[in-house]
């Protein structure tokens, strides 16, 4: 009976899962404390140690519901450890559960290649063999996923990027497995040897088209980002312009009525007449909100920005040198003040009272350096993930791009962008090497 291999033993499996699935944990990051994912961790590997153990003596038949909890359970796991969203979690696990599948059969096989009679090989050896195959291949597997994997860790996949993986890891599964499940299948050996080599030689096959999915999903989701960050510049120049065109106007009308209340003066003065005028100054005086940076395209977003705020209540201070930004790209600066002063007016508005209702800007050279800071008063509470600020707005795939815009931008110019926020006040600060 040399043409057969002994089953693998149920341990095994249950380790390589227990592995797989926190290798993935580690690599979404962990969001629970670290004492409470250590007791998951140990609770789950016992429970699903002793599932695979209690259920060795069943049917093949019933094997493969077991082989459904297992995977429910890896994607519970996953979910609930680490910093992922529900689908993205699903599709991780696919991948966990795979790869898992893929060590334990590899293991099993190079054992029975060393050992033709594993019953006595050497409980040591054993050992030995079990540590570095599954050590290798699956700290291989976590740095060739790390390199594919996004800056935020997050695919935002989609019900039916997930639905794909998991055909795709049915289909492995089932071929991996045929063999054992039916006595004449088609494509099985006639000796469990071949069997089992044909299952490990699918289970790497069925690895690699799923490393080729996650690397196809992560192309496809940086060229969804770039076209938002895009599109959100476009749509801040745009902005830009309109406001130009209007501010403009209101230039003109400006003059005329500084004519006007100059040729009215000239008339038989009354002290209601110039009350009224004066009045008037004072209102006129309200569109006058320009502020005199120095540099046209951030004078007028700043007057446009400036008027919105005064209709809502906000109190927003400029103190800027405009003539640092001249060497800057007009969209670049839409860009980047837009979306911010956008993002600080959104947060400002949601303040109950108003005199809390404040924006700070600044614009300064601080020695070879441009410092931008944009600061306002927020309640409530700020969330980050991985160093980004997360949208709260409820479809959360199509926006949150404020910030990476911004950063996409200061990027190009060798700038950083940094968050923080204390005791209620939200800063964004940009430092921009200056180019004279």
């Amino acid at each position: 009976m040399g043409n057969v291999i002994p089953d693998i033993p149920s341990l095994y499996p249950a380790i390589a899962e227990w592995l797989c699935g926190g290798m993935l944990v580690f690599l979404l990051g962990i969001r629970i404390k670290k004492i409470n994912f250590a007791i998951v961790s140990i609770l789950y590997l016992v429970a699903l140690a002793s599932f695979m153990v209690i259920t060795t003596t069943i049917t093949l038949w019933l094997w493969i519901p077991c082989m459904i909890v297992s995977f429910v359970t890896m994607t519970g796991f996953i979910i609930y450890s680490s910093k992922t969203s529900f689908f993205d979690g699903v599709y991780y696990a696919i991948i966990a559960f795979s790869v898992a599948e893929c060590v334990a059969s590899l293991e099993w096989q190079i054992v029975n290649l060393l050992y033709k009679d594993t019953d006595n090989m050497p409980i040591h050896i054993e050992v030995l063999i079990l540590v570095l195959v599954y050590g290798l291949a699956i700290c291989g597997i976590f740095f060739l996923v790390k390199s594919k994997m996004p800056s935020g860790k997050r695919l935002q996949i989609e019900p039916k990027d997930s639905l794909v993986a998991l055909f795709i890891g049915v289909i492995i599964f089932a071929f991996s497995n045929l063999g054992f499940l039916l006595a004449d299948p088609p494509f099985s050996g006639q000796y469990y040897r071949e069997i089992a080599t044909t299952r490990t030689l699918v289970d790497i096959a069925g690895v690699a088209i799923l490393y080729a999915h996650l690397v196809s999903c992560r192309d496809n989701m940086v060229y969804r980002e770039l076209d938002a960050v895009q599109n959100t510049l476009q749509n801040q120049y745009k902005q830009y312009e309109q406001s130009r065109e209007s501010i403009d106007l209101i230039n003109m009308k400006y003059h005329d009525l500084k004519h006007q209340i100059s040729m009215l003066r000239k008339l038989d003065d009354r002290e209601q007449r110039d009350a009224f005028l004066d009045r008037m100054e004072v209102e006129i005086k309200s569109y006058e909100l320009q502020n005199k940076t120095g540099n046209i395209v951030l004078d007028t977003l700043l007057t446009s920005k400036s008027l919105y705020c005064n209709n809502q209540g906000i109190t927003m201070t400029v103190v800027a040198d405009g003539k640092l930004l001249n060497f800057m790209d007009a969209m670049d600066i839409c860009g980047i003040f837009g979306n911010a002063l956008d993002n600080a007016i959104e947060s400002a508005i949601k303040v109950e009272e108003k005199e809390k209702r404040l924006i700070h800007l600044t614009v300064s050279k601080v020695k070879s350096f441009i410092m931008i800071r944009i600061r306002n008063y927020y309640e409530g509470g700020v969330d980050y993930y991985e160093g980004d600020l997360v949208t709260t707005k409820k479809d959360k795939r199509f926006h949150g791009y404020g910030i990476k815009s911004i950063k996409h931008t200061a990027k190009r110019y060798d700038g950083v962008v940094s968050i923080n926020t204390e005791n209620n006040w939200f800063e964004l600060k940009i430092i921009i090497p200056y180019n004279e």
